[in-house]
């Protein structure tokens, strides 16, 4: 695993940088529309925890509108979503800037998906293994469903890969990946729905005990 970790790093960063040279177009392109579409950053920029949980800034196109609430109201994920960014979602554009994550060494293209910073104290000590490894933009739960299965299940892909890291594997898993998005499904269809914040649940239980 060790040698291969290492082999892997030279594919990443061999990888993100032809594929920033080819995509840099669409980059701007979107870059423009984000711009002139809303008000705010072209970048969403938020803190996750990578390989042995040091902490790094992702970056991601914005898709959503600033304003959180309105009237009064709190707005939701998808009431913020702005059509630019429903546009970026649909085509998985938004992800790529995390490119510049996967040159500079935070992020691998395949792994177990980066969270928040606050889920850190809420992993038994078995998913917290999911940060012996890089996270990626694409994982063994990615290609299982992502939102669309629970918490607990997508942990459990995630140490799976862990365990399991290899070539072939990623190999699988981007050609996996690569398929759902030209076809727009699986992830894709995911992308604009929002899962409940892991934690949230067990202790809305705990509160009613």
């Amino acid at each position: 695993m060790l040698s291969y970790v290492k082999v892997k790093r030279v594919m990443d960063l061999l990888f993100s940088i032809i594929l920033l040279i080819v995509v840099s177009p669409i980059m701007l392109c979107a870059a423009i529309a984000i711009k002139l579409g809303s008000r705010g950053p072209v970048l969403f920029k938020q803190e996750r925890p990578g390989k042995d949980r040091v902490i790094f800034t992702i970056y991601k196109f914005r898709t959503m509108r600033l304003e959180r609430e309105k009237d009064g109201r709190s707005l939701s994920d998808m009431e913020r979503l702005t059509p630019v960014g429903g546009i970026l979602r649909k085509l998985s554009v938004d992800e790529l800037p995390q490119l510049f994550n996967i040159l500079k060494g935070d992020m691998s293209f395949i792994g177990p998906r980066p969270l928040m910073v606050r889920y850190l104290e809420r992993y038994t000590p078995e998913q917290m293994r999911r940060h012996e490894v890089t996270p990626g933009i694409s994982g063994w739960a990615q290609i299982h469903g992502r939102n669309q299965v629970g918490w607990e299940t997508r942990f459990k892909y995630d140490v799976w890969y862990v365990d399991h890291i290899s070539f072939w594997l990623d190999l699988r898993i981007f050609l996996k990946t690569l398929g759902i998005v030209l076809i727009r499904s699986g992830v894709n269809q995911s992308k604009n729905q929002t899962m409940e914040e892991f934690g949230v649940a067990e202790n809305r239980t705990i509160g009613c005990k």
